[in-house]
């Protein structure tokens, strides 16, 4: 049986993704508030990527980025919500989701080091445009506050998700192997923009 690198199994995870972006902002079948809610953030590739980046660019700086940033963007995430769900226009929201994949893939594959208070400026823009494509998505008819916890719970997992996967690469001495899924991000976003 032939071993697989964890970078080679870093890439192929980040390849096997691109064909959930068919299924970006796409409707959400689930039947209760809090389970459509939790399914947004997991629906589309455009998300789905960005989320788990935001934790592994997080974890990647290490120190207190590693809460800090989440914290950030899932606090103006939750501020984009308000605006989306009440009409309140944001221009280019949808590229600054798309940005969002490209720029933070480019960050990691980089290993960028702001500081603490620059990075967070960052992720709390890409919070906002998130957060404002969960309100403006979200369905009348379901309850806002279930809803939103749903969402909110989609994050913080994906984010977690990321963490994890860059903090294990890290211990396990493959720092390149970070970068690289970081690069796939990149190239996902990439992908993206163009399809």
């Amino acid at each position: 049986m032939k071993k697989h690198s964890p970078v080679s199994l870093a890439t192929l995870g980040a390849l096997l993704l691109l064909p959930a972006s068919v299924w970006a902002h796409a409707g959400h079948a689930t039947t209760t508030a809090f389970m459509s809610g939790l399914g947004h953030p997991l629906g589309g590739a455009d998300h789905l990527l960005a989320m788990i980046a935001v934790g592994a660019w997080a974890a990647q700086r290490g120190g207190r980025a590693v809460w800090a940033l989440p914290g950030a963007f899932v606090g103006v995430m939750l501020l984009g919500t308000v605006l989306g769900r009440y009409g309140v226009a944001v221009p280019y929201v949808e590229a600054g989701i798309l940005a969002s994949v490209l720029i933070l893939g480019l960050l990691i594959a980089a290993a960028c080091r702001f500081s603490l208070a620059a990075s967070a400026v960052i992720i709390a823009v890409f919070g906002v445009f998130h957060g404002h494509v969960h309100g403006a998505e979200m369905p009348a008819a379901l309850g806002a506050f279930s809803y939103t916890a749903g969402f909110v719970l989609g994050t913080v997992l994906l984010h977690a998700l990321g963490a994890a996967g860059a903090i294990l690469l890290q211990r396990l001495n493959v720092e390149k192997a970070v970068r690289l899924a970081g690069s796939a991000v990149a190239l996902c976003g990439v992908y993206l923009v163009l399809a």
